[in-house]
Protein backbone atom coordinates (compact mmCIF):
# COMPACT_ATOMS: atom_id res chain seq x y z
CA UNK A 1 0.00 0.00 0.00
CA UNK A 2 1.62 3.07 -1.08
CA UNK A 3 1.16 6.37 1.43
CA UNK A 4 1.02 10.10 0.74
CA UNK A 5 3.99 11.05 3.24
CA UNK A 6 3.34 14.51 4.80
CA UNK A 7 5.74 16.36 7.32
CA UNK A 8 5.48 19.07 9.57
CA UNK A 9 7.09 21.33 7.00
CA UNK A 10 4.38 19.86 4.87
CA UNK A 11 1.80 22.46 3.24
CA UNK A 12 -2.02 21.79 4.24
CA UNK A 13 -3.27 23.59 1.08
CA UNK A 14 -0.81 21.66 -1.45
CA UNK A 15 -1.55 17.93 0.49
CA UNK A 16 -5.02 19.50 0.83
CA UNK A 17 -4.76 19.74 -3.37
CA UNK A 18 -2.92 15.93 -3.66
CA UNK A 19 -6.09 14.29 -1.76
CA UNK A 20 -8.96 15.88 -3.51
CA UNK A 21 -6.98 15.09 -6.66
CA UNK A 22 -6.54 11.54 -5.57
CA UNK A 23 -10.19 11.19 -4.40
CA UNK A 24 -12.02 12.61 -7.78
CA UNK A 25 -9.23 10.26 -10.04
CA UNK A 26 -10.56 7.20 -7.62
CA UNK A 27 -7.17 6.53 -5.99
CA UNK A 28 -7.54 5.54 -2.75
CA UNK A 29 -6.26 7.84 -0.28
CA UNK A 30 -3.59 6.96 2.64
CA UNK A 31 -1.46 9.22 4.84
CA UNK A 32 1.57 8.64 6.79
CA UNK A 33 2.86 11.06 9.37
CA UNK A 34 5.37 10.91 12.27
CA UNK A 35 5.72 13.32 15.07
CA UNK A 36 2.70 15.90 16.58
CA UNK A 37 3.48 18.20 13.80
CA UNK A 38 3.30 16.35 10.94
CA UNK A 39 -0.24 14.81 12.15
CA UNK A 40 -0.95 18.53 12.81
CA UNK A 41 -0.29 19.34 9.31
CA UNK A 42 -2.15 15.96 7.65
CA UNK A 43 -5.38 16.53 9.52
CA UNK A 44 -5.27 20.44 8.47
CA UNK A 45 -4.83 19.15 4.98
CA UNK A 46 -7.94 16.63 5.23
CA UNK A 47 -10.13 19.27 6.38
CA UNK A 48 -9.00 21.84 3.72
CA UNK A 49 -9.58 18.58 1.02
CA UNK A 50 -13.26 18.43 2.65
CA UNK A 51 -13.84 21.92 1.76
CA UNK A 52 -12.95 21.61 -2.20
CA UNK A 53 -14.60 17.92 -2.27
CA UNK A 54 -17.78 18.82 -0.81
CA UNK A 55 -18.93 21.64 -3.67
CA UNK A 56 -18.79 18.53 -5.93
CA UNK A 57 -20.75 16.31 -4.20
CA UNK A 58 -18.25 14.18 -2.17
CA UNK A 59 -17.44 13.92 1.14
CA UNK A 60 -14.57 12.31 3.21
CA UNK A 61 -13.82 11.01 6.34
CA UNK A 62 -10.65 9.42 7.84
CA UNK A 63 -9.58 6.79 10.49
CA UNK A 64 -6.12 6.85 12.24
CA UNK A 65 -4.30 3.93 13.36
CA UNK A 66 -0.58 3.36 14.46
CA UNK A 67 1.99 1.83 12.80
CA UNK A 68 6.06 0.84 13.12
CA UNK A 69 8.11 1.76 10.83
CA UNK A 70 12.31 1.64 10.25
CA UNK A 71 13.44 4.84 9.39
CA UNK A 72 17.42 4.95 9.37
CA UNK A 73 17.37 2.04 11.20
CA UNK A 74 15.83 3.64 14.01
CA UNK A 75 12.26 2.14 15.08
CA UNK A 76 9.60 4.87 14.98
CA UNK A 77 5.67 5.19 15.63
CA UNK A 78 3.92 6.52 12.96
CA UNK A 79 0.16 7.89 12.68
CA UNK A 80 -1.10 6.78 9.24
CA UNK A 81 -4.73 7.87 7.87
CA UNK A 82 -7.49 6.00 6.30
CA UNK A 83 -9.30 8.17 3.48
CA UNK A 84 -13.11 7.27 3.30
CA UNK A 85 -14.89 8.82 -0.03
CA UNK A 86 -18.65 9.15 0.95
CA UNK A 87 -20.79 10.60 -2.53
CA UNK A 88 -23.20 13.06 -1.43
CA UNK A 89 -27.13 12.70 -2.40
CA UNK A 90 -28.15 15.41 -4.52
CA UNK A 91 -30.45 17.62 -2.51
CA UNK A 92 -33.70 17.56 -3.40
CA UNK A 93 -36.26 20.68 -2.72
CA UNK A 94 -39.80 19.76 -1.25
CA UNK A 95 -43.02 21.47 -1.61
CA UNK A 96 -43.97 21.89 2.35
CA UNK A 97 -46.63 20.13 3.26
CA UNK A 98 -48.03 18.61 6.01
CA UNK A 99 -46.80 14.47 7.16
CA UNK A 100 -50.41 14.27 7.39
CA UNK A 101 -50.23 14.43 3.25
CA UNK A 102 -52.82 17.29 3.30
CA UNK A 103 -51.28 20.46 1.32
CA UNK A 104 -51.78 23.91 2.80
CA UNK A 105 -52.70 27.02 1.24
CA UNK A 106 -51.95 30.30 1.98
Amino acid sequence: MEYLKVSSKSSPASVAGAIAGMVKDGVPVNIQSVGAGAVNQAIKAIAIARGFLIPTGVDISCAPTFADIDISGESRTAIRIAVYVHRLAPQTSTASSPEDGTEEHA
